[in-house]
């Protein structure tokens, strides 16, 4: 038995090695493994062994039955494409990893920052939900004023909302710092609206701030063209014509020339106007000591004219295709 046990196994060997392809390797599984194998013949042929050596026979057996289907399987794998460690070439370049990249919105938001901290503008945040009376109250829009249908409010309850505007957040500041004041404020905003290609539920807005003594509109209108030319280029042309927020007295609107496939127009990029009296007095600042400005722009606005997007929609779908470009 020890004889036909050895015979089996060397020539295995010979036909392990000479089997080339898929079909082969198959055969030689069925050759050795199969119903009528040869190592399952072993197998099958203990019971006429004498019961004394039928134990070390059994022992032999079973090595060389696991020996043959290892060396099957690894066959096989090699030839499904599996590697192993020897066939693994080490002089060929690694795989790059993916880099990601900041949202297009993101971007925009930071050039912004950028710009306005070169002109001495700190950054302030505050909180999404608001109360009704710094989104409103305080910025002279008291309850059931006409101006409050300009903004379609969502409600939290009825003395909290999903702030409007950042404006509340230019509220605290002014009631935790006292003048000169140089902010900015951006962030999300949201307002009961039905997305399409130009509107969204939420979108997101940078507002400015500038409160001092001897502040003009001139001063607002410096500031707001310098950010301009920075952010579109030295040649943009821009224009205000009056507007009405109940937050500023003067208001405008400033508007930029655009030029397009379709031709040139103005498009109204940001509101803005010198901050109200009763604004500074609601926060405890004498208007008759200081005066200051304000404005507000949609950054999602500004990157769709920056990047010649016509679709608000896409900067919300995470289309890995569209982030990709920016």
């Amino acid at each position: 038995m020890k004889n036909k046990i050895d015979e089996i196994r060397e020539l295995f060997e010979t036909d392990l090695a000479a089997a080339g392809d898929a079909e082969q390797v198959e055969a030689l599984r069925i050759k050795y493994l199969g119903r009528n194998g040869l190592v399952t013949g072993l197998t099958r042929g203990i019971k006429d062994i004498d019961p004394a050596d039928r134990p070390a026979f059994g022992k032999m057996i079973n090595v060389l039955n696991k020996t043959v289907k290892t060396a099957i399987q690894e066959k096989q794998n090699g030839q499904a494409g599996g590697k192993s460690v020897d066939s693994i070439d080490l002089t060929l370049p690694g795989r790059k990893p993916r880099v990601g990249g900041l949202h297009p919105l993101s971007q925009i938001r930071e050039e912004i920052k950028q710009i306005f901290g070169r002109m001495g503008f700190a950054i302030v945040d505050g909180p999404e939900i608001e109360t009704d009376y710094l989104n409103f109250e305080a910025l002279n829009i008291p309850k059931l004023h006409p101006a409050r249908d300009m903004q379609d409010t969502l409600y939290i309850s009825e003395e909290l909302v999903l702030r409007t505007h950042t404006s509340p957040v230019q509220i605290r500041t002014m009631q935790n710092r006292k003048p000169p004041i140089r902010v900015i404020a951006p962030g999300r905003v949201y307002r009961r609206d039905t997305p399409d290609a130009s509107h969204s539920p939420f979108f997101h807005q940078i507002e400015g701030l500038c409160v001092d003594e001897n502040i003009s509109l001139g001063d607002l209108k410096a500031i707001l063209a310098a950010f301009t030319r920075e952010m579109f280029g030295e040649g943009t042309r821009i224009r205000f014509r009056p507007s009405y927020f109940p937050f500023t007295e003067p208001s405008a609107e400033m508007d930029m020339w655009w030029e397009s496939s379709k031709g040139g127009r103005w498009l109204e990029l940001c509101g803005c106007g010198m901050v109200h009296p009763k604004v500074l007095e609601n926060v405890g600042i004498d208007p008759d000591k200081y005066s200051g400005w304000a404005f507000g722009a949609g950054i999602d606005r500004i990157a769709m004219l920056k990047f010649g997007i016509d679709d608000l929609r896409l900067f919300f779908e995470n289309d890995i295709r569209f982030l990709e470009q920016f």
